[in-house]
């Protein structure tokens, strides 16, 4: 039997006109767009209508997409270039669930003398919107929110965030490599000022994002080198990868709706059957309109989730864990913590992630798999 793939939100698989859209660049449209030949001219004029491509999908202008290496490097650029930018702010203002690439860039920041305001969220995982507006002073240098959690699925607000920090004239840049493809990520409908995608997560290849930067936002170079990406992010451009995003963009654009009905669809029969057949905590939202659609993290009572995770590993059921480990400790994660979920469930967590290929009818397999795991771990 086929095994059961339940990580979409670490990563997912190439949709197959991706792959078909990539394959001549890799081997056949192989000029260096740089190149003034005519083999280099035609990649670059592929690049922009790669930009034009992802800019329609968000709503913005093509001058405003930045290719990078991934949704790590955007958002490292993001936060570091704007701090370079501007020099003379040295507060950032972050919730307590964003995801490591804004978490360890702020905290290499505060080493560098900048005050980190980490707001607080609720047991859904919503930022407290008045604790976010206090954070802010004349000295606040910009705010960086993630637009849905990649852990517990929690939709942000992101008009009203943005409406905050506007009314107060503060930078805004949101982490949205999980929100892209799940739900409506239109940027005519919400003023953000910086914003990071990475396609992998909408069935795109591995290792190529970007980053919107609105114009008239001024940021520092993370990589220096040639005048690549209008003279912002040097290196040969990743061609293909470029082309690849582009197409699964507009697939994941075209049929977002219908993926959005799907997930929450399989994802409400997969959580009425966890919650009637085992002692355990949903943690984040209600399924529905401020969650992710494909999302279910539950926590079990007493049991190590990374035990759990690794039996259902050997026996074809893929998951993710909650949980950090390292050498000496497993560690609920920031996510989980944040949430404050009760000591004896806070361990067990696990985190199952729909996509494409799941089916309704795996969903008495994983139920089956999960009872032999509990059983055999306790």
């Amino acid at each position: 039997m086929k095994g059961i793939y339940l990580d979409y939100a670490a990563t997912t698989p190439v949709h197959p006109d991706v792959v078909l859209a990539m394959q001549p660049y890799l081997n056949i449209k192989f000029g260096n767009p740089s190149s003034m030949y005519q083999l280099g001219v035609s990649n670059r004029k592929t690049i922009n209508e790669s930009k034009k491509t992802i800019a329609q999908c968000l709503n913005v202008l093509q001058e405003e997409i930045y290719f990078t290496s991934g949704g790590t490097e955007a958002t490292n650029w993001a936060i570091k270039g704007y701090a370079e930018a501007h020099p003379e702010k040295k507060e950032i203002i972050i919730s307590q669930i964003e995801h490591h690439a804004t978490l360890n860039t702020c905290k290499y920041l505060e080493k560098k003398g900048y005050k980190i305001h980490s707001i607080p969220v609720d047991k859904k995982g919503f930022i407290s919107l008045k604790k976010l507006e206090s954070a802010m002073n004349d000295n606040t240098l910009m705010v960086s929110i993630i637009w849905a959690n990649n852990e517990i699925g929690t939709i942000q607000d992101m008009k009203a965030i943005s409406d905050i920090c506007h009314k107060h004239d503060v930078v805004l840049h949101t982490d949205a490599v999980q929100a892209f493809g799940q739900i409506s990520v239109d940027l005519s409908e919400v003023n953000v000022d910086m914003l990071t995608l990475s396609a992998h997560k909408f069935y795109g290849p591995k290792g190529i994002g970007c980053l919107y930067i609105k114009k008239g936002i001024v940021i520092e170079s993370l990589i220096h080198g040639g005048s690549q990406e209008q003279g912002k992010r040097a290196g040969t451009e990743y061609l293909s990868g470029i082309v690849g995003m582009a197409k699964a963009a507009e697939i994941a654009s075209q049929y977002q709706q219908v993926y959005y009905e799907k997930l929450n669809y399989l994802s409400t029969r997969l959580h009425q059957r966890l919650i009637q057949n085992f002692d355990c905590i949903f943690n984040g939202p209600e399924i529905g309109g401020r969650r992710l659609p494909g999302n279910i993290n539950i926590s079990f009572k007493d049991i190590i989730g990374t035990q759990l995770s690794y039996w259902l590993d050997q026996n074809d059921i893929y998951v993710s864990t909650g949980s950090a480990c390292d050498s000496t400790s497993i560690e609920p994660s920031h996510v989980i913590k944040a949430l404050k979920v009760p000591e004896e469930y806070m361990r067990g967590t696990i985190r199952f992630s729909l996509g494409n290929e799941f089916l309704e009818s795996d969903i008495p397999r994983v139920i089956a798999k999960l009872k032999d795991g509990l059983d055999f771990i306790q």
